[in-house]
Parts: structure tokens; C-alpha cells; sequence
């Protein structure tokens, strides 16, 4: 049966709506959107009908998409803007950015036409070409003001460049609840309000389409770009391990007698989009889909082992999946409503991103992808990303929060120096405080559903979270709240990890980390990345951009070079293995035990002294099991 023939046939029976659905809904919505595409211009092309406008109507497109807390400026791919009223053109005034206003014709149709750009691949926004089209309507679709409640349709064309020969793999795939469409999904569909329609993606071309049933929520999952030997069934049947440990989560045991708002799933379908590529990463949660991006060389390959970069991909699709309680319904109060037109700044994505962080590996080790060595080694590797970002003395999760319009997605040289970041430590706070629930014997999975229950699965703030500590454990956490989250120190992972069966052994960093670097090595060329705050590079005079180009008179291709042409370590580096090296080792000119380094900046060759770093100046921890009922007691619930 074609890709979404099927998934129509679910949504139509399963999926609520807040209100009635007329049979014309297309012709009959205040609200309607035709969709086309220009697969060769990468343009899409849409036409907006409002059926009864006022005499002064507003519209604009959002300038950020809710999951990914950066302004991204969907308008500066809209082109072409025209409207008319009774086939005579109406003119458009632009307020802003992304902000028009029209006077028209009270209670006459108005109808506006444009064109949209898209050749972004990524989860966020738009792409268009032969093979494959996606959009997110956030990046489509304007929002027209005073209506964002009315229903909203949406007509999507079947594009022009496809054929009789090719049209039976040709397909459209969404979440949208479908009024009438043809076989292969393209028609009409049916957004409640526009917060429901910008939260519904849409995925056309070649695709493969798996399905599966947990609890009776119909489960899809459609994959573009898949390369030859694609084991489609792993990845399902991986994914449905997730999908069931992840309801058990929320949900409790199948068949336990539950009572309460969190006793069922809030949903009866669900749609994973995954876009296979040379080379990527990412995903963005929806309220019943989310929209993946990875590498194909990750996919799971028939006669293949899985890779790392497969357990990487498992992570994500746990982590978006968790993001439908955590996040789409339990959200920032904040987020109540979404404001599409500027920036909306809550400090609690410590909370929604990081502890979606520390469940999603979690999940896995519970759903039997991993065992407790792998898990450990995916948990060592985040403490260790924390532990060699210097920021995180300097900015706390909360902050770290406000600031992610600004600071995370927008990374830069000095990034690691002067942030955190809310994914990682937020995942630690959330190790934190449930090791810590867990010496009182409850644990944060109680607290999670506390929540959820106890708001209806609605937005939360800050001092919900503090109740909810206090319900379940009988006991204030607003210390632990004040030093983990609004403070700068680090966090006592350790002492809490060992009174839950976990060892911890710390062993020599890699040389990079020794030497406070991040570097790219390409085309024999070592390029600095990041020089880290209080090393050795720092204290020698490198700077990010530098080319690395000879040790002591010996030509340098890659990092590993140094320890080829290094001369001793010096005696500062000896007697200094954290913090700063003594202003000696500073000097322009080497020292007899220092190191000489020549580097190229803005083309000019500079000579530069860098000491050896000793073995043990940094290191990386390494966790084992060493209580394993203990470890198992937190690891197994």
C-alpha cells in the first residue's frame, strides 16, 4: 500500500480534533493554504485565501520555530508577495521584517500569492528539489492575524515534475489530520489553529515506510535517502524497544491499573521522519511527529554490525520521542503561547532539553539497546564534555537557558570559555537530583510523572518542579535547586555515582585536551579550532585561526606530530598541572625546555613558546560497575 494511504486511513479514525470538521473544510476554512512546488527553482508556491477579512488585515511569517530557540528569519526566503480582492490587486504595506498589513474589502475573499525558497536541508525549515521536498509551514504558511484559532487548511499539489511512470513512489507523508487525498497522500488537509499547523511537517518524494502499534498509537516512520542494504526492520524494531520503554515511563506497566491524566498516551498516531544524508545530525520534536537527520553511514545495513554512530542515532530518536511529554506538552510557562514574531526567553531549558538528555540514553540501557558498560560509556562521555568547558564555571543552566538565542546556537571560538551548555549539564543536574531522590528512595522518574499528572501535562515553572521534589521525597530540594541550576560550581557527580555502585577512574586526556586545544586537521593542514581558557596554548600565545605549521624546527601536519618533535616537558608544567604555566613559559622566545612553535595568523609567520604538557595535567574519567545490585537498582527504574 502506498507510504501514506494507510497513515490517512489512521488519522482519519483516530486523531481528535477541538472542533467539528465540515465536509467542504477545505472550501469552507477562514483560513486556507495551496500548496505547489517549482522542484527545478527550488520554489515553493503558495497561494493564502482568507475567506472574510477585515477591512485592515495583518499577516507575517514567524521568524523562529518553536524547538529551536534561535530567530532564524524564515522571511528572507519569501519572494514575490502580491494580493488581490475580486480579481483587482490589493496593496501591501511592509511593516517589518516579516510583517505586512493590507486594506481591503471587509467580508469579500482575499487572496494573497508568494513564493518560498527552500533549499535548506535541515529539520528546521524547507527543502525542494526532484527527489525530495519537506517543509515545516512555520516557513510556508502566514499567519494571519486575529484568526491563529480559526481552522486552518491546506491544500498541497501534487508537483509538476512528477510523471506517470514515477508516481506511484512519489508520495506525501504528514501528521496534518487528512480530509481528502489520493493514494499516494497529496489533497487536502486539516490544522485545528495555526499552532497546530505550524507543528505539522511535511515530507514528499521516495520513501521508505515502516509501521508499527504500541498501546494502540499507530507508529510511522518514513526514510529518505536511505543507500542500498538499508535494514529497515532493525531500525523499526530498535525504535518500537524505545517507543515501549518510553510509554512504560510515562505511562506505567501495560495492563497496570492506573488512574489520573497520565494513566494513557496523549496521542493516537505518530509520525518519525528521518532524512538520510553524506554527512549530519539532528532532530526536531512535534507534537505527533518528529523530523530526524542522519548520516548513512549510521543507518542500519543488512549483514552489517551497527556502528557507534547507529547507538548515536537510537540516542536521538529517544530524545525527540521524550520531547512528546517533555517539552510539547509539559512546557515552560512561558511557552503557555507561542509568540512567533521575536524571541521568547524562559531559564528552564535546563530542565526540558537536559533532562530529556539524561532519559534518553537511560531509555536505551532500560529498552535493552544497551548494557550497563555502554551506557556508562555514553554517561563518562558527557561528564567529560562538561568538565573540559571552562564556562561552565562562569554561566549557570539557568543562564545558560535565557541565553540560547544568542549564545548556543550560535557557537563561536569562544564559546567553550564563556558558556555551558543547558543539553549536557542539564543532563547532569538531572543525574543529580536523581541519584540524590534515590538515597531517599524515590527517584526523578516519580518526580516526571508527578509533574505530568499533576499539570494536566500543561506548561510548568520552576517552583512546580520544587513542589514536585517535595511531594515525592518529603523533603526540600531548594539548595540542591539554588547551587545545581543558579550556581556555577560543579556538580557532586562523583560522590553521588559512587554511592550508587559506580566507580570512577580517571585517566591521562588525550594530548589535545592537555594542551587546552580543539583543532581540525584536514588536507595536512592543523588549523586551531578553540584555545580553552587557563592552558598551556593560551598561556603560549595561540589563538583560534592559527595554522600550526612546525615544533621545534620540524614541519607539522597533525597534533600527534608534537609528541614526535616535543622536547621535555618543562619544569613549570611539572610543578603546575592545573591552571596557569609560570609567566616564563609566556616568553616569545623558547625556552631551552620549552617548545619552539611556529604558526601562521592572517598570513603572517609568527614564532611562538609552548611547554610539554605532563601526563596527568588533565583527565578524562572512566566509569565502571562496581556494586552491581546498586547500579542495577538505578540503571533497571
Amino acid at each position: 500500500m502506498p507510504a501514506n494511504r494507510l497513515f490517512s486511513r489512521v488519522m482519519k479514525k483516530s486523531a481528535k480534533s477541538p472542533v467539528n470538521i465540515p465536509p467542504s473544510a477545505a472550501q469552507t476554512a477562514e483560513v486556507s493554504y495551496s500548496i505547489g512546488m517549482d522542484a527545478h527553482a527550488h520554489l515553493f508556491l503558495i497561494k493564502l485565501r482568507i475567506a472574510k477579512p477585515t477591512a485592515t488585515v495583518r499577516v507575517s511569517l514567524p521568524v523562529w520555530i518553536p524547538g529551536s530557540y534561535m530567530v532564524r528569519e524564515f522571511s528572507k526566503h519569501l519572494q514575490n508577495l502580491s494580493a488581490a480582492q475580486n480579481g483587482q490587486s490589493v496593496a501591501l504595506e511592509q511593516l517589518d521584517k516579516c510583517t505586512w498589513q493590507l486594506a481591503c474589502m471587509a467580508g469579500k475573499a482575499l487572496e494573497l500569492h508568494y513564493q518560498v525558497y527552500a533549499f535548506d536541508n535541515s529539520v528546521r525549515t524547507a527543502y525542494l528539489d526532484a527527489q525530495r521536498g519537506f517543509f515545516n509551514p512555520s516557513s510556508l504558511c502566514l499567519r494571519v492575524h486575529g484568526l491563529e484559532d480559526a481552522g486552518h487548511a491546506v491544500q498541497v499539489a501534487r508537483p509538476a515534475h512528477i510523471t506517470p511512470k514515477n508516481r506511484a513512489s512519489y508520495d506525501l507523508i504528514t501528521p496534518t489530520l487528512a480530509l481528502k487525498v489520493d493514494k499516494n497522500g497529496f489533497g487536502s488537509y486539516w490544522a485545528a489553529n495555526y499552532d497546530v499547523l505550524v507543528d505539522s511537517p511535511y515530507l514528499i518524494g521516495q520513501m521508505w515506510v515502516g509501521s508499527f502499534s504500541v498501546r494502540g498509537v499507530a507508529h510511522r516512520f518514513a526514510v529518505t535517502g536511505a543507500p542500498p542494504g538499508f535494514d529497515g526492520d532493525k531500525l523499526l524494531s530498535d525504535t518500537q524497544r524505545i517507543v515501549e520503554a518510553e510509554m512504560e515511563f510515562w505511562h506505567g506497566s501495560k495492563g497496570a491499573k492506573t488512574t489520573g491524566s497520565a494513566s494513557k498516551p496523549p496521542f493516537k498516531s505518530y509520525l518519525f521522519m528521518l532524512n538520510a544524508v553524506d554527512e549530519g545530525y539532528g532532530g526536531l520534536e512535534h507534537a505527533h511527529s518528529t523530523v530526524l537527520i542522519c548520516g548513512r553511514r549510521d543507518l542500519p545495513r543488512r549483514g552489517v554490525a551497527t556502528s557507534e554512530g547507529y547507538t548515536t542515532l537510537m540516542g536521538l530518536i529517544s530524545h525527540e520521542y521524550f520531547h512528546t511529554w517533555n517539552v510539547k506538552r509539559l512546557r515552560p510557562s512561558e511557552f503557555a503561547r507561542y509568540q512567533y514574531q521575536s524571541e521568547q526567553y524562559t531559564q528552564m531549558l535546563w530542565f526540558f532539553e537536559g533532562f530529556t538528555s539524561y532519559y534518553d540514553d537511560l531509555l536505551l540501557r532500560r529498552a535493552g539497546l544497551l548494557d550497563n558498560a555502554g551506557y556508562l560509556k555514553l554517561l563518562a562521555k558527557t561528564i567529560n564534555q562538561v568538565l573540559q568547558t571552562p564556562g561552565r564555571l562562569l554561566q549557570s543552566v539557568a543562564q545558560s537557558s535565557f541565553d540560547a538565542w544568542v549564545k548556543y546556537y550560535r557557537q563561536d571560538e569562544n564559546s567553550a570559555n564563556a558558556t555551558v551548555s543547558y543539553y549536557t549539564k542539564g543532563a547532569l543536574v538531572a543525574l543529580c537530583f536523581d541519584l540524590a531522590l534515590r538515597a531517599r528512595g524515590c527517584t526523578l522518574d516519580a518526580v516526571m510523572r508527578y509533574l505530568y499528572a499533576h499539570s494536566g501535562g500543561g506548561p510548568i515553572a520552576e517552583q512546580d518542579f520544587a513542589q514536585a521534589l517535595e511531594a515525592i521525597s518529603g523533603k526540600s530540594f531548594a539548595t540542591e535547586i539554588t547551587d545545581w541550576v543558579h550556581g556555577k560550581a560543579d556538580l557532586p557527580i562523583e560522590k553521588l555515582l559512587e554511592s550508587n555502585g559506580i566507580s570512577i577512574q580517571k585517566e591521562s586526556a588525550p594530548l589535545a585536551q592537555r594542551l587546552g586545544l580543539r583543532v581540525s586537521e584536514a588536507n595536512q593542514a592543523l588549523v586551531i579550532k578553540v584555545v580553552l581558557r587557563g592552558s598551556l596554548a593560551e598561556a603560549g600565545g595561540m589563538a583560534a585561526g592559527d595554522e600550526w605549521l612546525a615544533c621545534n624546527g620540524w614541519r607539522m601536519h597533525k597534533l600527534d606530530d608534537f609528541l614526535l618533535y616535543k622536547n621535555a616537558e618543562t619544569q613549570a608544567a611539572k610543578t603546575q598541572k592545573t591552571g596557569k604555566i609560570a609567566a616564563t613559559t609566556r616568553a616569545a622566545t623558547p625556552q631551552a625546555t620549552a617548545n619552539a612553535i611556529t604558526v601562521s595568523r592572517d598570513k603572517r609567520l609568527l614564532q611562538l613558546s609552548l611547554a610539554t604538557p605532563p601526563a596527568d595535567r588533565e583527565q578524562v574519567w572512566a566509569l565502571r560497575v562496581q556494586s552491581a545490585d546498586k547500579a542495577n537498582a538505578w540503571l533497571d527504574a
